[in-house]
C-alpha cells in the first residue's frame, strides 16, 4: 500500500476548484454530492459548469487564480490544461499544508481522487496511486455490477439497531456473528427488498433468541493455504479466513495469503524463525484446543495442503481426543503449485511414469529415506523442505544409482512474485543453490521432466526467476 486511504468529511466545508471545463465539472459534481461548498476559479466557464453557476450551486470568481483564494479552504482540486497554473496552485496549496489534487498529474498532487462506487451510505473507493486510472475505472465497473443497487438500504437498516445490538450483546465477537447472520440471511434479503417492517420483526426475534441461547461451541478448521499465490486459495478457505476469530499460522504461509484474512482477527504465529524459540507440536495442539474451548472459530492455516507433510493428522487426533469439532479444507500442495508455475510436468508418458512426494527432513532432523526406491529411473521425485539437506539428498541419490547428470530444480517461494528457480544436476545443484542463497520455502524436484522443460521451453531457462 503506497497511499493511506481515508474518507474526508466535506459536509458544508469550503473547497476550491481551479478550472472551468469538462474535467472540472466532473470533480465539482463529486464534491457537491459530498456536501461541499464549492468555489470556482476560472477566467471562463462552459457547459455544465456554467449551468451549476446559474443554479447558484457553485460560486464563481470570473478571474485568474490568486494565492489568497486558498484562505479558509479545506481542499483544493485543479482541473486545467494550463501546466504552469497547475504547478503554481499545487505549490501554493502544499506550502499551506492544504490537500491538493491536480487532475491527471499525480506528481503535483498530495492526494489521489479515487474511482468511486456510491451506494450511500456505503462508499467504495478504488485507487491505483495515479498509475492506471483506466484500470481503476474498470474495477469500479466490475464492483458496480456485483453489488445490489439497494445495498445502502441495508446499511441504513442496520444503523437503526446498532445501539440496541451493542447493549444486548456485550462481546464484539458475539455482535459480529450476529450481524453476519443478519446480512447473510433472510433479514438481509428482506431489508434489500424494501420490506423493512418484516425485516425489523425478524431481527428483533433473532436478537432475543441470540441473547438467550448458549454461547456457540468453538471449532477448528485445518485450512490449506496453498503454495503462496492467494488466487489459488479455495473458495471455502477464503470464506473461513473472512469469518475466523483466530488464525494460527506458520512460516510456510505466504504474507499474501494472510492478507486475505479478516483484518481484526487475532493472528498467532507458531512457526519457526531463525534464532527464535519454536513451539513444539504438543504446545500447538494444546493451544488449538484452548482457543476452541473459549468459543472461537479457529483457522489453523498451513502452507500447501494441511495433510501433506503439514502434521495435520497429529492435530486432528489431538482435537478429536479433546472433543473439539474439526474440519479439514484441502489446499493446493506445493509440488502441484510449483510445477504448474514452472510448467514442469510431474508425470510424462515417455519420461516419468510415477511421481513421489517425500520430506527432506524427518521429525528428529535426520534424512532416513528409502533411497533405492527414490533412485529408480523414469519417475519424478519431489522433496519438500530439502534446502538444508540438499547435499545429503544429492549424494544419496547418486550413491544408489541415479546419474550425476540427472536434472534438478529448486523452486523458492513458488507461485508468488518472489519465486526463484535454481536448475542444475545432482552433481552441480548444491553449488548453484549456495550461489543463489535461497532463504524462503524451497521445493526440490528431481527427474528427467526438468530437463524436458528446459529443452522444450527457452523461456524457462531465460526467465529472470531462473538461475542455472
Amino acid at each position: 500500500m503506497q497511499s493511506f486511504p481515508i474518507f474526508l468529511s466535506l459536509q458544508d466545508r469550503p473547497v476550491l476548484v481551479v478550472g472551468g471545463g469538462e474535467r472540472a465539472a466532473r470533480k465539482v459534481e463529486l464534491l457537491l454530492s459530498a456536501g461541499a461548498r464549492v468555489a470556482l476559479i476560472a477566467d471562463t466557464v462552459e457547459g455544465e459548469i456554467a449551468q451549476l453557476i446559474a443554479d447558484a450551486r457553485v460560486s464563481w470568481a470570473g478571474r485568474g487564480f490568486d494565492d489568497d483564494d486558498l484562505s479558509g479552504m479545506a481542499l483544493v482540486v485543479v482541473a486545467t490544461d494550463d501546466e504552469a497554473l497547475a504547478a503554481r496552485v499545487s505549490n501554493a496549496a502544499q506550502r499551506r499544508s492544504l490537500p491538493v489534487n491536480v487532475v491527471d498529474r499525480p506528481g503535483l498532487s498530495s492526494f489521489i481522487m479515487p474511482a468511486i462506487v456510491d451506494r450511500a451510505p456505503i462508499t467504495i473507493a478504488i485507487s491505483t496511486d495515479g498509475t492506471a486510472p483506466a484500470l481503476a475505472q474498470r474495477i469500479r465497473a466490475e464492483i458496480e455490477r456485483a453489488l445490489p443497487a439497494a445495498l445502502g438500504r441495508l446499511a441504513r437498516f442496520a444503523e437503526i439497531f446498532r445501539v440496541q445490538v451493542r447493549r444486548t450483546l456485550e462481546s464484539s465477537r458475539d455482535r459480529r456473528r450476529f450481524w453476519d447472520r443478519v446480512f447473510a440471511g433472510r433479514i438481509g434479503e428482506l431489508a434489500l427488498a424494501g420490506d423493512e417492517i418484516a425485516a425489523r420483526r425478524e431481527l428483533i426475534r433473532l436478537l432475543d433468541s441470540t441473547r438467550n441461547e448458549n454461547p456457540p461451541a468453538g471449532m477448528v478448521h485445518l485450512v490449506g493455504a496453498g503454495p503462496g499465490d492467494p488466487d489459488l486459495l479455495t473458495i471455502k478457505a477464503h470464506h473461513l479466513l473472512q469469518r475466523a476469530d483466530v488464525i494460527v499460522y506458520d512460516r510456510l504461509v505466504a504474507p499474501e495469503v494472510l492478507a486475505v484474512a479478516r483484518r481484526d482477527a487475532e493472528r498467532i504465529f507458531v512457526g519457526k524463525r531463525r534464532g527464535e524459540h519454536r513451539q513444539t507440536q504438543a504446545e500447538i495442539n494444546r493451544r488449538l484446543v484452548s482457543l476452541a474451548r473459549a468459543g472461537n472459530s479457529v483457522v489453523r492455516l498451513k502452507g500447501g495442503d494441511p495433510l501433506v507433510f503439514g502434521r495435520g493428522g497429529e492435530e486432528i487426533e489431538a482435537l478429536v481426543r479433546a472433543g473439539i469439532a474439526v474440519e479439514v479444507v484441502p489446499g493446493i500442495t506445493a509440488a502441484l503449485g510449483c510445477a504448474a508455475s514452472a510448467a514442469i510436468p510431474l508425470t510424462h508418458r515417455d519420461h516419468a511414469r510415477a511421481c513421489i512426494f517425500v520430506t527432506g527432513q524427518l521429525k528428529d532432523g535426520t534424512v532416513a529415506l528409502d533411497w533405492p526406491m527414490l533412485a529408480r529411473p523414469r519417475q519424478t521425485v519431489v522433496i519438500y523442505m530439502a534446502a538444508n539437506t540438499l547435499p545429503i539428498v544429492a549424494a544419496r541419490l547418486m550413491e544408489h544409482g541415479l546419474s550425476s547428470s540427472t536434472p534438478v530444480a529448486l523452486i523458492e517461494n513458488g507461485t508468488t512474485s518472489r519465486e526463484r528457480r535454481v536448475v542444475g544436476t545432482l552433481a552441480t545443484i548444491e553449488q548453484h543453490a549456495r550461489r543463489a542463497e535461497l532463504e524462503g520455502p524451497t521445493l526440490c524436484m528431481v527427474g528427467d521432466v526438468i530437463g524436458l522443460a528446459l529443452a522444450r521451453d527457452h523461456e524457462f531457462r531465460s526467465d529472470a526467476r531462473t538461475i542455472a
